[in-house]
């Protein structure tokens, strides 16, 4: 069984993003419980059957929506991380303010908020029952970092600080009560003590 030629693989990632970049949109506009997979499949200009063929169900979509929001928003956590190099405080603030900040600035993060706190969607669970995306690719960026940048700290502390850095930066996005840049002072010191 020979492998798709790879004129046939970009065309086809082109149409996924499209239709991930359409759903976004429309969500961003209308929320996610008022996103139909017609006026996605008509916004990306595609049939319903090219979107069903990528996407089986609306689940499927809501998933990989929330997968590409947080690889971008993973690569702005390893950007702020690796700016501060070998000094744990200053990273850990950078990249927590940076990600309440970007949370509360971007509109797909609003969006899914709003809804979510005015009955069901199919996205805040992505935020909330399940992180565990968030948290394994949060966690992977701050292990990565930790690993160059602090090798003297064993992997399982760095599990544990990552772990729990991530938990509650996502809660503070979800539920804020602090400006970003107080919130991220508080965290950046329960990092640096879980680390020692």
């Amino acid at each position: 069984m020979s492998a798709e030629p790879p004129s046939k693989t970009n065309s086809r990632a082109r149409v996924r993003e499209a239709l991930v970049s359409a759903a976004r949109e429309l969500t961003v506009k209308h929320g996610w419980e008022r996103v139909r997979m017609a006026d996605v499949a008509q916004t990306a200009g595609v049939s319903r059957q090219t979107l069903y063929n990528e996407f089986d169900s609306r689940t499927g979509l809501a998933e990989a929506l929330a997968v590409r929001e947080i690889q971008t928003f993973v690569s702005g956590v390893r950007l702020h991380l690796s700016a501060h190099g070998t000094d744990p405080r200053a990273a850990a603030y950078a990249a927590i303010r940076f990600a309440l900040e970007d949370a509360d600035r971007n509109p797909l993060v609003r969006a899914i908020l709003t809804s979510g706190r005015g009955g069901a969607d199919e996205l805040l669970p992505y935020l909330t029952t399940r992180s565990d995306i968030v948290l394994d690719a949060a966690g992977a960026v701050i292990r990565e970092w930790a690993a160059e940048h602090l090798p003297q700290v064993t992997a399982p502390v760095v599990d544990v600080a990552a772990d729990v850095v991530v938990r509650l930066t996502v809660s503070h996005i979800v539920l804020p009560r602090l400006p970003a840049a107080e919130t991220a002072d508080v965290l950046a010191d329960v990092f640096v003590r879980l680390l020692t």
